[in-house]
């Protein structure tokens, strides 16, 4: 692909010139050069300095979306090239939330060894935007998360509903919260935990939010006192303090083998989408659709039925 249209993208996903250039293994000024020269190419603006670093003109906007897609298209190209020069057994590339690795992709994913003997395989963990993100780049296939609300088309991601899971809020043995049924307010007083915090990074991939001038709000990252992209990490802080971890419920037997206990609520939780994500473009794939039909085979051993 394009070197300068590489390295604008770079630009626009890292946020800034100096993180842009550390990732190429380029200097800075170097950089920015090729960044004026891009401009002068295309003859528009395409990036606007501020406090935080640099953000995205409408031009900025309209190269970086399409960007993508070619970039996508460019590495589906090679995967293809390699592939017909004599690969006969591809990898397996996939991501997944904790849960479902622990529930029924680590069997699965045992399986398919065994089918494919020869196979590399490699499994990315992770919350769903951490794998979105790794999806649009190329470096997984799939991955299995929680319906990811407001995400933007542009993405060209689409979701293959699984089942629906509610949540279960989780604390020490011992826990204050644990003497009688609670409320759900009564449940957020306490300090929270996740292992799910989202990075300001990933507020691109959502329809209300712009990565032009115009509007670049942060996520609101204050409603938690600890957050952690390792699961076990948040378990071992609410092992040892007052905080709360709200997390899917079919892990519930998991974290109890863990040490932590189930809180008792006075209301349901509401019911969460669980599915397979996958890049439109690709959905047609034979290696993809096996992939999905070994994961909808193994999820549905595990999990509830899809109403």
């Amino acid at each position: 692909m394009d070197k300068l249209l590489n390295q604008f993208l770079a630009v626009a996903e890292a946020g800034t010139i100096s993180a842009a250039a550390t990732a190429l293994f380029i200097t800075q000024p170097t950089l920015t050069f090729n960044m004026r020269k891009l401009e002068e190419n295309l003859g528009v603006p395409l990036l606007v300095r501020s406090p935080r670093g640099v953000e995205l003109t409408e031009y900025g906007e309209t190269l970086y979306q399409n960007g993508r897609l070619m970039r996508r298209l460019y590495d589906n190209t090679l995967n293809a090239i390699a592939h017909q020069r004599g690969r006969t057994e591809q990898g397996l590339r996939l991501g997944s939330g904790y849960s479902w690795w622990t529930l029924f992709i680590r069997d699965m994913v045992l399986d398919y060894s065994r089918t494919y003997p020869n196979a590399r395989i490699h499994v990315s963990l992770g919350n769903q935007l951490r794998c979105m993100d790794q999806l649009l780049s190329g470096d997984i296939s799939l991955f299995v998360a929680h319906e990811i609300e407001g995400l933007s088309r542009s993405t060209g991601a689409r979701m293959v509903p699984l089942t629906r899971v509610g949540q279960g809020y989780f604390v020490r043995d011992g826990h204050a919260l644990l003497s009688r049924p609670r409320s759900i307010a009564e449940i957020e007083a306490y300090p929270a935990v996740t292992s799910s915090l989202p990075e300001v990074r990933h507020q691109r991939f959502f329809e209300a939010w712009s990565r032009t001038t115009s509007g670049s709000a942060p996520f609101d990252q204050g409603k938690y006192v600890f957050a952690s992209n390792s699961l076990a990490a948040c378990l071992d802080y609410v092992e040892r303090s007052d905080a709360v971890i709200s997390h899917t419920e079919v892990m519930a037997d998991e974290f109890v083998r863990r040490g932590l206990r189930r809180i008792t609520l006075t209301e349901p939780t509401r019911q969460n989408l669980i599915g397979i994500y996958i890049l439109q473009e690709r959905a047609e794939e034979p290696r993809v659709a096996e992939l999905i039909a070994r994961l909808r085979e193994a999820a549905g051993a595990v999990l509830p039925p899809l109403d």
